[in-house]
């Protein structure tokens, strides 16, 4: 049953992504925990508190607006104290001239007492740079920025 109320827990909190509800989504971390995106680009790095964490999520509303995930699977193991949940997706957006954009990935999570203490996400890193270079191509210069680290 607990198992259950996790997965249906991040299949919430995908929907919040996919409604732009990203502040929903900062208020689920611990105060401090790890938030990694793989990778060499301006969604990459690591971080720690939810003021970078916060500002994180904002940058990738301002760079994919109408994000949107289509979880393919949810697997959740581990106690309250300590659960480990996998969760396999597909995404699509909208680049700045028009043009679809999409890639797919993993979330690994590991949550204690219902708040996230480790997120990673990974994805087609190269996929996620070239678009990242076609936005910066296209005047937004924040798809070149430095990734928010701490």
């Amino acid at each position: 049953m607990y198992h259950f109320i996790v997965s249906q827990k991040i299949r919430r909190s995908f929907a919040d992504l996919n409604a732009g509800r990203y502040e929903a989504i900062v208020a689920q971390f611990a105060g401090p925990h790890r938030h990694l995106m793989v990778g060499q680009h301006a969604l990459a790095g690591e971080r720690h508190t939810p003021a970078a964490t916060a500002r994180w999520y904002a940058r990738l509303q301002r760079l994919l607006p109408g994000l949107q995930f289509q979880l393919d699977s949810i697997a959740v193991s581990g106690w309250p104290w300590d659960t480990h949940a996998l969760v396999s997706w597909k995404d699509g957006f909208t680049l700045p001239d028009g043009s679809p954009g999409n890639n797919q990935g993993v979330h690994a999570f590991r949550i204690a007492w219902g708040k996230i203490r480790s997120m990673e996400v990974h994805c087609d890193t190269e996929r996620l740079r070239s678009y990242l270079a076609r936005m910066q191509a296209l005047g937004l210069d924040e798809a070149h920025a430095e990734p928010i680290t701490e």
